[in-house]
């Protein structure tokens, strides 16, 4: 069992990456074209303390979550949220030269701040299995002219204005990756209509097996790791495509399930929420009457 290498400060990290000291304790740019060649072990697990933004021209490493490759290519951006364990291949083309920039910042930089409070909107940071962000030209300009800011800001004195600065610019940048996201789920719609498609034949699946039953309702993770996909990845995906989230898909065919079971059989309202996987009645009665207005008897009686 290979050991996991834990980066907890943004020190160490400049450490790994042969960078001088960093100029702010919480938070570092690096620019990979100026890193010098070292060997590296044949594989490596890494987990670091904070957030990670890496934009390379050049990847020779390849970098996987679990067993799954992470989809990054030439030209592809990738955004990582603390603790989560990346596994990096030794590079097979030592002689390449590496070019981009990585941004890394401490939660504890935006802790009490407006973008604090923002950073679970920003999904794109928990898209663990093989989802990298694709660049147009233009767009690449764009993301570097932030981090370009970035630096320049961290080269002058902290002052009181510093954190205030510093965080609206990385807000800045984390509001164009997601732009940028939004496009790349547009621009994708026949990957993303087969999604829709398994999606929907995992859910009819496992609502006419016994599963539902021995294992109970069926979770977005569940789903999602039938996809191979994380669950907010998949949940933002159907947001695109359909309006609803993965866990508004499930709730529906609950209902649906539920409104023919009523209409279908003289099975008591309790009978029918243990088919539906419900272990406990009261939870059924209450979603039945969120969705649709009315208790479960009250639809029967007027069908």
């Amino acid at each position: 069992m290979s050991t996991i290498f834990r980066l907890e400060s943004i020190s160490q990290l400049n450490a790994m990456f042969q960078q001088s000291a960093p100029k702010h304790p919480l938070i570092s740019v690096v620019d990979f074209s100026k890193m010098e060649k070292h060997e590296m072990l044949e594989e490596v697990k890494l987990t670091c303390d904070f957030y990670s933004i890496m934009f390379k021209n050049h990847c020779a490493n390849n970098i996987r979550y679990g067993k799954e490759y992470f989809d990054f290519q030439e030209g592809t951006l990738i955004c990582i949220a603390p603790n989560q364990i990346m596994t990096i291949e030794n590079d097979t083309n030592p002689t390449a030269g590496i070019t981009g920039w990585g941004l890394f910042f401490h939660p504890d930089l935006i802790r009490g701040t407006s973008l604090g409070n923002k950073m679970k909107e920003y999904t794109f940071f928990s898209y663990e299995v093989n989802e990298a962000l694709h660049l147009s030209d233009k767009e690449k300009q764009t993301l570097l002219d932030c981090v370009d800011k970035l630096e320049n800001e961290l080269t002058e004195n902290i002052d009181q204005h510093s954190q205030t600065l510093i965080t609206s610019n990385i807000e800045l940048l984390l509001n164009y990756c997601a732009r940028y996201y939004d496009r790349q789920f547009i621009t994708r719609k026949k990957l993303n209509s087969d999604i829709l498609v398994k999606f929907e034949n995992s859910l009819i699946s496992y609502f006419s097996s016994i599963e539902l039953q021995t294992k109970g309702l069926p979770s977005v993770k569940y789903f999602a790791e039938q996809l191979f996909l994380s669950p907010n990845y998949l949940s933002d995906l159907l947001k695109k495509e359909t309006g609803k989230n993965a866990q508004d898909h499930i709730h529906y065919y609950l209902i649906e399930e539920a409104k023919n079971n009523l209409l279908n059989t003289n099975d008591s309202v309790n009978e029918i929420a243990y088919k539906l996987g419900f272990e406990y009645h009261q939870y059924f009665s209450k979603l039945f009457k969120s969705k649709t207005g009315m208790t479960a008897v009250e639809y029967r009686n007027m069908n």
